[in-house]
């Protein structure tokens, strides 16, 4: 079992798990042209330009040219992705929350 605690608004918030919080997270880059990631919760879109994948570290954004879903298995959290790939972005989480809350927590 585990155990995690973290401070929210002043309260200490704890919470039990009978299993791990997250699956492993893993980016296998070969030759720009194909790439294997795991750890995919969801595929948010794609295109010949861009796929968005939804993982347990954040959303993943790949950018190419001819880009292709190769295998997909959401259920073991594994995305395979051919053509060429020219970057890949994680993009910042979105902050909730008034602006005042947001420029000064």
């Amino acid at each position: 079992m585990l155990y995690y605690e973290h401070k929210k608004g002043g309260f200490l918030m704890a919470y039990a798990f009978s299993e791990p919080l997250q699956q492993e997270h893993k980016l296998t880059l070969d030759n720009r042209g194909k790439l294997v990631v795991s750890g995919v919760e969801d595929v948010e879109s794609f295109d010949e330009q861009a796929i968005v994948l939804v993982t347990v570290r954040g959303v993943l954004i790949v950018r190419g040219n001819g880009l292709h879903l190769q295998s997909l298995d959401l259920q073991g959290g594994c995305v395979t992705v051919d053509g060429v790939i020219d970057s890949l972005v994680y993009e910042l989480p979105r902050q909730t929350g008034s602006l005042l809350r947001r420029l000064f927590h």
